[in-house]
């Protein structure tokens, strides 16, 4: 029997599960966030993270799978069922709010919560995730801080025919200000077309003078799982910490890494000035 050509095995990938990383401690936010999770902070009427579950379940995701800490109970509380409340709702005929409340997560989809023991990085924080990972599977990563008004469609949704047709993992890029490379992870290209780029590196906030470019990873990704057999295998990096960046350096070799300038408005809900005109923007939307 004949093996499958690239182009079968393409046509068949899927993207099926999405790993949202929630248990930082939000301390920009304090007092707020010392009872709330940063995540459950309202952009008008919704929680931060629910615009990343919607926009993971618009890229085809089943399977949410949400990395959580202590004092997170409200995240997990938010995603079950309400008996109580659905039942006061219906009993006053309160039918778009019921629907409202019903459909926040569709039926067809799966909610699965993971415990991150310490604080030791995003690299880490997505290893955590690896027991419902399968192996030679691609996966979604979504950081809800990284609050972003993706046009013509979400950004995962936008990233999605790049990793079918390179079968690669892909990171959604953004250009920076240069003073601000230092903040982030920064790739650098062997070749641009377009909105893609052909990664041959990648740095984690590199000082300004020895940044390769002003392009920027934010937070979405579509990775390859073999990423979390490196990240098991990972020395903490900067800060101390298991860096995703430092395991995405391996994927350029295999299966590939590129990156991707996505159409659309990218809000920094990790800061207040950034919380500040997200509400803003999507109240007047």
């Amino acid at each position: 029997m004949e093996s499958p050509s690239n182009s079968d095995t393409a046509s068949q990938m899927k993207l099926r599960k999405a790993v949202f990383p929630v248990a930082g401690l939000g301390t920009r936010f304090l007092p707020a966030t010392k009872s709330i999770p940063k995540e459950m902070l309202p952009i008008v009427d919704r929680p931060i993270i629910q615009y990343a579950v919607d926009e993971a379940i618009e890229a085809g995701c089943d399977t949410l799978i949400f990395v959580t800490g202590r004092s997170k109970r409200a995240v997990e509380d938010y995603f079950d069922r309400a008996p109580e409340l659905e039942a006061e709702l219906e009993a006053k005929g309160k039918t778009e709010a019921l629907e409202l409340v019903r459909n926040i997560i569709p039926p067809h989809v799966k909610v699965l919560f993971v415990r991150q023991p310490q604080p030791l990085g995003l690299g880490h924080a997505v290893l955590c995730a690896a027991p419902m990972i399968g192996r030679d599977e691609y996966f979604a990563v979504l950081l809800p801080d990284d609050l972003i008004d993706g046009y013509p469609e979400g950004v995962l949704k936008q990233m999605l025919p790049v990793a079918v047709e390179h079968q690669a993992s892909v990171v959604a890029v953004e250009q920076v200000p240069q003073a601000d490379v230092s903040k982030y992870g920064i790739v650098d290209a062997s070749s641009t077309d377009g909105q893609l780029m052909k990664l041959r590196g990648i740095v984690e906030k590199p000082p300004v003078d020895q940044a390769p470019s002003n392009n920027a990873v934010v937070g979405r990704y579509i990775l390859h799982s073999s990423v979390l057999e490196t990240l098991e295998n990972q020395e903490p990096g900067t800060g101390g910490e298991i860096q995703l960046t430092d395991a995405l350096a391996r994927q350029i070799e295999s299966p590939g890494l590129y990156g991707y300038r996505f159409g659309g408005k990218r809000f920094d809900c990790g800061s207040k000035r950034g919380f500040l005109v997200a509400n803003i923007h999507f109240g007047l939307t």
